[in-house]
């Protein structure tokens, strides 16, 4: 029997823990074994591993790279603390010598690379795959024995500064990169054209299974059937997002004539700007933060239609998870778009300033006709992407 090793970093609320829980899900364990090893034992998504997948005991090094330094030094990893203030201060100095704004990889990315000598191995033996799920990807290249070793890009390389060499180094000692779109895919060929002929189109997996059984569940006193058009946008408080702008589009929308409630799920760094602008707009009856949700789905099972107002995104697991449940959905023109939905055949795209995201929203919504056809045409197909597991198979032959 092949043996597989999954590397990642918790399961917390995401759409690609999502995916890695579909991964997961997937896997014909007569036709392997998996060890999962995660740098730290949380998140709302723990209980959802399957029974068949061995998890191994997490390793206070590796659990030390998300906690305060304070708290390093009383666990006694010196030597990852002092990995993780030498990276903070590479990231300071890159930065300002390269005049950074926005959004910037380099500090995770710095934190790993530094800590990495202070880390133990990972695993038991020699697999026949190991998976690196989520960048930074030093751990698995070095801490991993295996005969085939695959990192995986979730990432739109277009929109994110990154130390270039640092990570082409990175990404270099793999066999296989696996990319979530093509879109993807071609973003990350454009900043690291070495690794072009590692790239294998390799798209997440959901549980679709779990998705639908897990819909059932009655939200009727969070997202009551007052009459309103009821939006949901579901996703981490991030600038990537684009909640913040979430209010000035439904107000729009409201001035326009639509009696929409628009509800966000997620949780993050955000929340206060969100807020603000909230109470800005003028939308405190009608944008509504429902904060954290272990289960998003039955929330997406009883909006009218889904939104992605994202700035820029890989592939949204949740856009997905809203058309296998038979969701009309609407996402912005991001670079990846166009890899993320068949335009007006299972979705809508609109433009990604605030007006023009109104008025594509507001079209659809007056087209009772197309909301059907785009729900009918959600439930006709299969999202799961559960065949991408047979290249997980392949890649062990």
């Amino acid at each position: 029997m092949k043996r597989i090793l999954l590397f990642s970093h918790a399961l917390e609320l995401g759409g690609a823990e999502r995916a890695l829980i579909g991964l997961l899900d997937s896997i014909d364990y007569s036709r392997c074994s998996v060890d999962l090893f995660l740098m730290r034992h949380q998140g709302e998504m723990m209980p959802l591993i399957p029974a068949q997948v061995r998890l191994l005991p997490e390793i206070s090094a590796y659990a030390s790279l998300a906690v305060p330094l304070s708290a390093v030094l009383r666990r006694g990893q010196l030597g990852v603390a002092l990995g993780r203030a030498y990276g903070k201060w590479r990231t300071a100095q890159y930065i300002k010598k390269n005049a950074i704004t926005g959004e910037c990889g380099v500090a995770l990315d710095y934190s790993h690379k530094y800590t990495r000598p202070f880390m133990p191995p990972v695993g038991e033996g020699e697999y026949d795959l190991a998976i690196s799920f989520l960048t930074p990807h030093y751990f698995v290249a070095e801490k991993v024995r295996a005969k085939v070793k695959l990192a995986w890009t979730h990432t739109d390389y277009s929109r994110v500064q990154v130390d270039v060499a640092s990570e082409e180094a990175m990404w270099g000692r793999y066999d296989r990169i696996g990319a979530i779109s093509p879109a993807v895919g071609e973003a990350f060929a454009q900043v690291f054209p070495s690794l072009k002929d590692k790239l294998l189109p390799l798209e997440n997996i959901l549980p679709a299974r779990l998705v639908r059984m897990d819909a059932q569940q009655d939200v009727s006193a969070e997202m009551p059937e007052d009459g309103s058009i009821r939006l949901l946008s579901v996703g981490r408080y991030t600038n990537a997002k684009n909640f913040d702008n979430v209010p000035y589009i439904c107000r729009r929308l409201r001035e326009m004539g639509l009696h929409v409630k628009w509800y966000l799920i997620g949780y993050g760094g955000d929340e206060d700007l969100i807020r603000r602008r909230i109470a800005e707009a003028g939308m405190e009856e009608h944008v509504i933060l429902l904060g954290k949700k272990a289960n998003p789905y039955p929330y997406m099972a009883a909006c009218d239609l889904y939104v992605q107002p994202s700035r820029y995104e890989g592939k949204a697991v949740t856009v997905r998870e809203a058309q296998m449940l038979g969701k009309p959905v609407v996402i912005t023109r991001y670079a990846t778009s166009a890899s993320q939905l068949e335009e007006d055949v299972d979705g809508v795209i609109v433009p990604m300033d605030n007006e023009g995201c109104a008025a594509g929203i507001a079209e659809l919504l007056r087209d009772e006709a197309k909301m059907e056809r785009l729900r009918q045409t959600c439930l006709a197909r299969d999202y799961s992407g559960a065949e991408e597991v047979e290249k997980i198979y392949q890649l062990m032959e």
